[in-house]
């Protein structure tokens, strides 16, 4: 029988692990879309193999910590991911980030990078259009059914949950901070991340452009590519093997010579 050996604590109010890694040689590091919880990413979890140590982000404001005032500052978001993500210096990390959890995961990058604390091996942003092509969007302002309208549109949420008051209640606030963080977010041009990046969108997706995906090149002097899979904005649902299939060749990429495979 395999050992598993001891894994490096992790700060639990943040994050997230959904079992232990046999023998890990990479840390995978996933971030939620708005209104999305750690929780989000556990199918894709499993399908990645044992040599992954996965962990999640669990924003304030929702399941455990729904008590918690949910932050509505992209910035502040960043900063306090960062901060638990420093510590963590025994394997390489990767970020993936899925919609608003993108652009948490190219600032936290940028915060990683910054100050050499840990800097990331790559970033994987997902489902979201470049933060060098900014648009004027303000789903935040409008009221708690044209919010629930937009999630509805973008299959994010099960419509029976959405259909219960209580339930709408208890994931509106965090909705409208997340959704107000990632409106208001302006990306500082003078900065870009020197860790090769990688764009997954779901071919059909409404949200992100095959533009808005390739304008992420802009922002990093390193490898660059775009994965296109079939599917809206959350293509991951369903499509959890060929994901797992992508990230790992990007995760290998990423850690052996520092470039984004071909396609």
């Amino acid at each position: 029988m395999a050992t598993v050996p001891t894994q490096i604590p992790i700060d639990e109010t943040w994050l997230r692990r959904f079992g232990a890694a046999d023998r890990p040689s990479v840390r995978l590091v996933c971030l939620p879309h708005a209104g999305g919880a750690a929780t989000t990413f556990f199918p894709l979890q499993r399908a990645l193999p044992p040599s992954v140590d996965f962990v999640a982000v669990q924003y304030p404001g929702r399941h455990e910590r729904r008590q918690e005032q949910p932050l509505s500052d992209i910035h502040a978001l960043a900063d306090r991911v960062a901060e638990v993500l420093r510590p963590l210096t025994d394997l390489p990390l990767v970020l993936f980030g899925h919609s608003m959890g993108a652009v948490v995961g190219f600032e936290t990058a940028a915060r990683l990078e910054k100050d050499g604390a840990n800097a990331p091996a790559g970033l994987v942003a997902s489902g979201r259009h470049s933060p060098a092509t900014p648009r004027a969007e303000n789903v935040h302002l409008r009221d708690d059914d044209g919010l629930i309208a937009e999630i509805t549109a973008l299959s994010g949420t099960d419509p029976q949950v959405l259909a219960d008051p209580d339930m709408r209640a208890m994931i509106l606030p965090a909705l409208r901070a997340d959704y107000t963080a990632v409106e208001n977010y302006r990306y500082d041009e003078s900065f870009v991340l020197r860790c090769p990046v990688s764009v997954f969108t779901g071919s059909a997706d409404p949200r992100v452009s095959a533009q808005e995906a390739a304008a992420w090149e802009s922002l990093t002097t390193g490898a660059f590519r775009v994965e296109r899979f079939a599917g809206g904005h959350f293509y991951l649902d369903g499509a959890e093997p060929a994901v797992a299939a992508a990230l790992m060749r990007d995760v290998r990429a990423f850690t052996s010579a520092g470039t984004a495979p071909a396609h």
